[in-house]
């Protein structure tokens, strides 16, 4: 690793104590740019790196609001405007209890590079709130989600920073904060959110799109692997908008996803989550609020698991899409035990540092970081603001087919860039020094503004 880089994370830890997803996603980021670091000794004289992992901006606010019985409630707002040096902060809300201004300062930082990757010109943002949404009535969500807005409103805009979903924010909530927004600027500017619905300027392939492009990636890896996705078997955690997504390209494109997984345990359906029905039936799932994936064994009669997670099930690809840390080493390991070739990350981080590092000194295996991987959901999220900047609507062919072009093209500047440091096949530090490269450039042209 790069002297540099050691003394900026070393530096990190210690301002950061505090902050343990922040520090591991930057450590992770930063361990990765020695070659492109040490290629660049101006970086250093600038104080880039140190100007790269401190926020532009980090906003915190309460949301005060009042339940269906009159009682008050206050939880915390945040939004983390990260790095605007290449576009507009962008990036999505996320509503869970599990939030705190580590995991957006982390989902920020990610999303810099993530942006970066997809060439198209978006800065790096986060926000959310400690909300739970879970077991809440949609008027109680609405007078969240409007008193939230209240005070967001005031730092975001369709050249400023344009927020989207996230965990525990879908078509609803941005439905009930795009309202609020436009109450409160008596204005129609439907390219301030992404996500929206189609009767007000929403995109179509939107809600699949970040499963879509995913598969779409490993379509990539395939090729460059000579290999066929076709006839492939697939272990897909979770059972949210995500994995629904790659559930239904998975099915179009002769493969199968055999197992989801929930807070309860995992299931295992050998012949795959294929048809329409199955595929359709996680929309339920996830409809019903019970969060219980063992519904999904009662209803078709596969193998359900409780209290574990789908790793050590013999398949060709594993692809995390639930959460951050989902894959600890004893469960890499448990992994590597059944010779799987291709672990294609999915979700936010979804491996820890440890894990991450076992993974790809295998030999054998294929490691591709979510950061690639998920930025489906935030390029589609572009290409819905290029339409509302343009005031049309594109076909679902239209976005389908440049979600799938970028996706392909976001793999192959990866590979191309560790090859071009000689590091092979690469595909995590590839991804780092290509969505970095962009941003420093950026920076570096822009003078110490920021």
């Amino acid at each position: 690793m790069s002297k540099y880089v050691d003394r900026v994370l070393a530096e990190l830890k210690e301002k950061n104590a505090h902050e343990p997803e922040f520090l591991q996603t930057a450590e992770e980021v930063l361990s990765t740019l020695g070659p492109v670091v040490d290629a660049h000794p101006e970086y250093e004289k600038v104080a880039l790196l140190e100007r790269m992992v401190e926020p532009e901006r980090t906003i915190e606010f309460r949301v005060p609001w009042v339940d269906d019985n009159g009682a008050v409630h206050v939880n915390r707002g945040y939004r983390v405007q990260f790095n605007g040096a290449i576009g507009p902060y962008k990036g999505g809300l996320r509503f869970a209890p599990s939030v705190n201004l580590s995991i957006m300062k982390f989902l920020g930082f990610e999303q810099t590079f993530k942006n970066s990757l997809t060439t198209l010109p978006m800065g790096g943002a986060k926000g959310g709130s400690d909300f739970d949404p879970n077991g809440r009535s949609d008027n109680e969500i609405m007078r969240f989600c409007q008193s939230f807005m209240t005070e967001l409103y005031r730092h975001i805009g369709p050249d400023v920073d344009i927020p989207a979903g996230d965990l525990g924010v879908g078509g609803r909530e941005i439905g009930y904060l795009y309202g609020q927004y436009r109450k409160l600027r008596g204005a129609f500017e439907n390219g301030t959110i992404t996500g929206k619905g189609m009767s007000f300027g929403g995109s179509l392939v939107r809600p699949e799109a970040t499963g879509y492009g995913a598969v779409y990636y490993v379509e990539a890896v395939m090729k460059h692997e000579n290999d066929d996705i076709k006839g492939k078997s697939v272990v897909v955690s979770g059972f949210g908008n995500v994995a629904w997504g790659i559930c239904k390209k998975l099915a179009e494109l002769g493969a199968k996803a055999v197992t989801l997984s929930g807070p309860d345990g995992y299931i295992y359906d050998p012949d795959g989550v294929v048809t329409e029905e199955k595929i359709n039936y996680m929309l339920e799932m996830r409809a019903s609020g019970r969060n219980k994936v063992q519904d999904y064994a009662d209803k078709f009669g596969c193998k359900f698991v409780a209290g574990d997670k789908p790793w050590g099930e013999k398949v060709d690809i594993i692809m995390p899409c639930a959460t951050q840390n989902d894959v600890d080493l004893t469960q890499a390991k448990r992994i590597v035990a059944n010779n799987i070739k291709y672990y294609i990350e999915v979700a936010n981080m979804p491996t820890t540092n440890e894990a991450l590092r076992f993974l790809m000194d295998q030999k054998n295996m294929v490691v591709a970081p979510s950061k690639a991987v998920n930025a489906g959901g935030v390029l589609v999220s572009a290409l819905e603001m290029s339409q509302n900047s343009e005031r049309i609507s594109w076909t679902a062919k239209e976005v389908d087919d440049k979600l799938h072009q970028i996706m392909t093209e976001i793999h192959d500047g990866s590979a191309e860039c560790a090859e071009k440091y000689g590091l092979g096949y690469n595909l995590v530090a590839g991804a780092n020094m290509v969505g970095f490269q962009k941003v420093a450039d950026a920076m570096m042209a822009q003078g110490i503004a920021w």
